[in-house]
């Protein structure tokens, strides 16, 4: 942060300066000015080179109000006085806060943690980055819709419409299409979790996840469990898992969990 200091007493403006750089030693002070003729000179041309002013009240040749009445303050200003009388009209320029002296660390502290509060509220050229990170996070999220598969030397592929069931033998994952054909892939369930679309496939347990169009017909099952009927013939038992029951419903109703 750079920072200019509007100071007519030397041991002021240097306490001043050491306890800015203790708050942040990146700090750097870019010119003290002891008066208002220097003041609006230098604001005149050099104040985009800073990004705060810290301005004492009454300076040799009087009021730092003064200074607005002859120069644009674009930047933020914290003012600091012995006199608490002139809090009013410091809060009418381009004031953030007003410190009483003998200026504490801690409350020079508050003022600048008070200023970046502001910046980040305010700040409009962080907005872009923001309503990109949120478009980002916002985007539909895209699934596979087909696997390719090896079938002898030759290499078809199968769209998710086609595709009836996944589940796990061993070690081997196989996709089951609506025609009961059946593929070794090259994915575990976990990760098939991840790129299908929830919408339309679920899994049931460690072995299996179902499309939904692939069910014919769902029962009450023994402890509280369910059991899967295929539209297609299918000679294992699919019965979802106990702690799966209450998401498959949701699922099943059309209820879209986050």
């Amino acid at each position: 942060m750079k920072v200019l200091i509007i100071e007519d007493e030397t041991p002021a403006a240097e306490k001043l300066e050491r306890y800015l750089l203790k708050y942040d030693p990146a700090t750097v002070v870019v010119s003290v000015l002891d008066t208002i003729e220097k003041a609006v000179s230098w604001l005149a041309t050099h104040q985009d080179q800073i990004d705060l002013i810290f301005m004492d009240i009454q300076l040799k040749d009087g009021l730092s109000f003064q200074i607005f009445q002859q120069v644009v303050v674009k930047k933020p200003v914290i003012f600091t006085t012995a006199f608490n009388e002139f809090a009013l009209d410091a809060f009418k320029v381009s004031s953030i806060d007003y410190l009483l002296k003998p200026i504490t660390f801690t409350d020079l502290s508050a003022s600048l943690k008070k200023l970046e509060s502001l910046r980040e509220q305010l700040q409009p050229k962080d907005q872009p980055e923001r309503i990109q990170t949120l478009f980002t996070n916002l985007k539909t999220k895209e699934y596979k819709t087909r696997f390719m598969v090896k079938l002898g030397e030759h290499i078809r592929s199968i769209t998710a419409d086609q595709i009836s069931l996944f589940y796990a033998d061993g070690r081997d994952v196989y996709l089951v299409t609506t025609q009961n054909r059946k593929f070794i892939i090259d994915y575990t369930l976990e990760s098939l979790e991840d790129i299908l679309d929830p919408q339309v496939f679920f899994r049931l347990n460690r072995t299996f996840i179902l499309n939904i169009n692939g069910i014919k017909d769902v029962l009450v099952y023994s402890n509280s469990r369910l059991k899967i009927t295929l539209v297609q013939e299918f000679d294992k038992e699919i019965i979802v898992s106990r702690e799966k029951v209450g998401d498959f419903k949701e699922w099943f109703d059309g209820l879209q969990r986050a």
